[in-house]
């Protein structure tokens, strides 16, 4: 079902974080100015998703989007993505206003959605294929080295029924990166997947992230996740969802060793403190 626009006055008063012009929105490679997206329920009524969001995010960085259920989180990811209009406000990527969805972003889901009738290499040239940016040997080429990174190399030639969840997540994380997007959107790929598969996974993210060169925003509910991947951790209050915290996360990477580690627990004692207001927080739509 299409989504409906709604269009949202401006708001007279805004912090100072919203105070940056267009022209410094440029300098940015993502930038979110006093961002909201709203949907026309039935009845006519407006539902308000996200509410006068600033948001910046640097090329090279790993940013969490963290927040109660039903925030507002993947709402904002999808307009990121270019899959959602904004109701108002600026949203740039790379200086140029994101109005619909482009090669430069890849989205990986919460399921891999894989195609079961292909194989595993071939579902990583799905992309290229429709695409038409390479030839079939040539894609199958890249698609081999990118499935070499991922740690699935053996299982090219095995189809998507043959993998435990977690690798059909790194099949869904390979494909993404096949069409080398420069910025990677993640909603909360790891959920389906058990405690131990997942911390495995976030360690093969950032090293995967890393030699990839790509930037990512991620969506998360999980705390110890957030703080795990990330270099900075926003956290959004309760619909509609409002920035109302960012905690930058100064550990060192690799970070295969730090989930015990007392700066580790410190952090998402800290974020979890600042959540558990956000989700107390009345709402003020």
């Amino acid at each position: 079902m299409a989504i409906a626009r709604v269009s949202m006055p401006p708001k007279q008063a805004a912090g100072a974080a919203s105070q940056a012009s267009a022209a410094g929105a440029a300098d940015h490679y993502l930038y979110a100015g006093q961002v909201s997206i709203a949907y026309a329920g039935r009845g006519g009524e407006t539902m308000l998703a996200i509410d006068h969001v600033d948001f910046v995010l640097e090329r090279g960085e790993f940013v969490c989007l963290l927040g109660p259920s039903g925030c507002g989180k993947t709402t904002f990811l999808n307009a990121v993505a270019g899959f959602l209009p904004i109701s108002s406000g600026q949203l740039n990527f790379e200086g140029q206003p994101v109005s619909r969805p482009g090669p430069d972003r890849a989205m990986v889901f919460q399921q891999p959605g894989l195609l079961p009738w292909r194989d595993v290499l071939h579902n990583v040239t799905y992309g290229l294929e429709m695409s038409g940016r390479m030839r079939r040997r040539e894609a199958a080429a890249h698609a081999s080295a990118l499935l070499e990174l991922v740690g699935l190399a053996d299982f090219a030639r095995s189809y998507p029924h043959q993998l435990s969840g977690g690798m059909q997540q790194r099949v869904n994380l390979a494909r993404a990166l096949a069409v080398e997007p420069e910025l990677l959107l993640l909603d909360e790929p790891f959920a389906s997947v058990d405690a131990q598969t997942r911390e495995a996974l976030q360690v093969e993210l950032l090293g995967i992230c890393k030699r990839a060169e790509v930037t990512a925003l991620f969506v998360t509910h999980d705390i110890s996740e957030a703080v795990f991947l990330a270099d900075r951790v926003c956290i959004f209050s309760r619909r509609p969802g409002r920035i109302v915290r960012e905690v930058r996360v100064n550990l060192p990477k690799p970070r295969d060793d730090v989930r015990l580690k007392p700066d580790f627990l410190a952090y998402v004692q800290e974020v979890a403190g600042v959540l558990a207001s956000a989700a107390k927080a009345p709402s003020n739509s």
